[in-house]
């Protein structure tokens, strides 16, 4: 095969790219969505989303997930501290840090919120075999390591570009 062909992405590579794009704007339209009918903003929902995949994190941790700066940050936590979604503890290894502990499992109205999505997909995932599932999972994995490393790159761009 031609280095040619290699370096130019077939018609399936183009439209699965396509259909990974579809995905994302659908995801973060969906969470905007979410997000309102929860009254939050979009950022505090993220940040909602962050802390239940992470578990319990320091505020500096979460500016870095989210991108905000440390002082959006502390906003986004008293606004969610005050609605009952998450709750300051001291670090028991620094005390110069606050560890943000989420308080999701006892905010029904996130579960309510998720639940019909989380069905749709459980029906979803029925259709296929549990290899397939496998295959889909890690493709799922790579797929958002490749996003963070992007995003990575997109903040060293900007960064570079506000220094200059």
């Amino acid at each position: 095969m031609s280095s040619d062909r290699q370096d130019q992405p077939t018609e399936l590579q183009e439209t699965f790219t396509l259909r990974m794009r579809g995905l994302g704007n659908r995801t973060v339209l969906y969470q905007q969505h979410a997000a309102a009918s929860l009254g939050l903003y979009n950022n505090d929902f993220i940040a909602i989303d962050f802390l239940h995949e992470k578990g319990p994190i320091t505020a500096g941790e979460l500016s870095k997930l989210t991108g905000l700066t440390t002082g959006s940050v502390t906003a986004l936590i008293d606004r969610l501290e005050k609605n009952g979604f998450v709750r300051r503890q001291n670090d028991p290894n620094d005390r110069r840090k606050v560890i943000i502990v989420p308080l999701y499992e006892k905010k029904a109205e996130i579960s309510h919120t998720y639940l019909p999505l989380h069905a749709a997909m459980v029906k979803l995932a029925s259709s296929y075999t549990d290899e397939e599932l496998t295959f889909i999972s890690q493709f799922l994995s790579n797929a958002s390591e490749v996003l963070e490393e992007q995003m990575q790159q997109l903040s060293s761009s900007i960064r570079s570009k506000s220094s200059s």
